[in-house]
């Protein structure tokens, strides 16, 4: 979206303010309050200031506008907007640069209460993982779960600690100590410590930060690093691209930051999930014409930590009518409708790659026109496994897969 342009330079403050309200605040921050026509903030916000404030207090709306109407029908005038914090570490700051230049704005930053948490614990920022859960789903915490890391995770309500702890405890981080960092900075301010499997901390102050050290048992769901996830991390009915070949399937579709993957013929999903695993900022598109597996998918989508996989049910080409236009398309193995292929290739943006798998004769044949006609990589996959035959082992092979990948002009 392109900024909003406005005549007036800095007519717009934003102040990052603490739980210590004006005790935390230097002198310019107190004066650009003061000479603010119109002071924008939560309710909790505006009274913290309010003995210094002159102009009209604007309390942000219910719902929020993400849109910030009411403060851009001001530009031009002096306008103070309050955050808590950092109000460009997942605050109103990020909101508002999407719509105005930043030559336009004036930020003062107070400390995170995620530099607060990290202060308190004496923790290196650089060394830990940090994540907002603030309005977001729980599940986003899951590929951080492995053992020996410590996560500072933004939450959205008392509610939240409690939760999380159940969740550690289901999949088996139930010995991760957890501390509760409550309204930091302010004179309520608190830190309180429990094990996952034994939390009895109650009544958290919404605002707080939970401070996470991962430990694991044996059996503990950790979602390794690499592509490639083990098969029995995804529900499925056989109907997936395994291990082995979605290693090879993801790294030939070598997703970049902030890339859309259309995932076409899902199945489980696994494609697609694993995609967004490989960065946050990476999104895809589930293409399931199966109910009950276009369902899965959600579920693995949930269980992999990647909430955000968005399923659309129904069967290609029709079903991609209207979707956002994809970076890369995933295209699976048992089909063999031409209408699909072009569908692909018609949809792709000059740069866009595309990774086709085929398992069957017919969707090999389609492959193997399009490399004539086209170009790009083509390539035989065949894995062999190790099974019992008897007493002993023996060599038996996996159905060979083609797959063709290719990068539009």
């Amino acid at each position: 979206m392109s900024k909003t342009k406005r005549p007036t330079p800095q007519w717009l403050t934003i102040v990052g303010i603490g739980e210590d309200g004006l005790a935390g605040l230097g002198d310019e921050a107190k004066r650009r309050i003061a000479g603010a026509e119109f002071i924008f903030g939560g309710k909790r916000h505006l009274a913290l200031v309010a003995s210094v404030a002159k102009g009209e207090p604007r309390p942000w709306p219910a719902p929020f506008d993400a849109g910030m109407a009411d403060v851009l029908a001001l530009a031009g005038r002096r306008v103070c907007v309050l955050a808590s914090g950092d109000p460009f570490f997942h605050g109103v700051g990020v909101t508002l640069a999407r719509q105005v230049d930043a030559q336009e704005m004036h930020v003062i930053p107070a400390p995170s209460a995620i530099s607060l948490a990290a202060a308190r614990l004496g923790w290196a920022l650089q060394d830990i993982e940090t994540i907002s859960l603030h309005g977001r789903p729980l599940d986003l915490i899951r590929p951080l779960l492995h053992p020996g890391n410590r996560i500072l995770a933004l939450t959205s309500d008392g509610d939240a600690p409690v939760a999380i702890a159940r969740l550690l405890t289901e999949l088996d981080f139930g010995s991760s100590r957890l501390t509760v960092l409550e309204a930091l900075g302010g004179p309520n301010e608190k830190l309180r410590s429990a094990l996952a499997n034994a939390f009895d901390l109650e009544n958290s102050n919404p605002l707080n930060v939970l401070a996470i050290e991962v430990d694991t048992a044996p059996d503990a769901r950790i979602l390794p690093l690499t592509s490639g996830l083990a098969d029995h991390l995804f529900e499925h009915d056989g109907q997936i691209t395994k291990r082995e070949i979605r290693a090879m399937t993801l790294s030939a579709l070598a997703p970049r930051r902030g890339e859309l993957l259309w995932d076409i013929g899902a199945g489980s999903g696994s494609v697609g999930i694993e995609w967004m695993l490989a960065h946050p900022s990476l999104r895809a598109i589930a293409i399931e014409a199966e109910p009950t597996r276009a369902a899965r998918i959600g579920r693995n989508a949930a269980a992999c930590g990647v909430p955000g996989l968005v399923i659309v049910e129904g069967a290609a080409p029709k079903a991609l009518a209207k979707l956002d236009q994809p970076d890369a398309i995933f295209i699976g193995g048992g089909g063999s409708d031409t209408g699909v292929l072009s569908a692909a290739i018609k949809a792709l943006p000059s740069g866009g790659r595309l990774v086709a798998n085929a398992v069957t004769l017919e969707m090999e044949a389609l492959l193997l026109a399009q490399h004539t006609k086209l170009g790009g990589d083509l390539a035989r996959i065949a894995i062999i496994r190790a099974s019992p035959v008897g007493s002993m082992q023996a060599w038996r092979p996996a159905m060979p897969v083609t797959q063709w990948s290719w990068v539009k002009p």
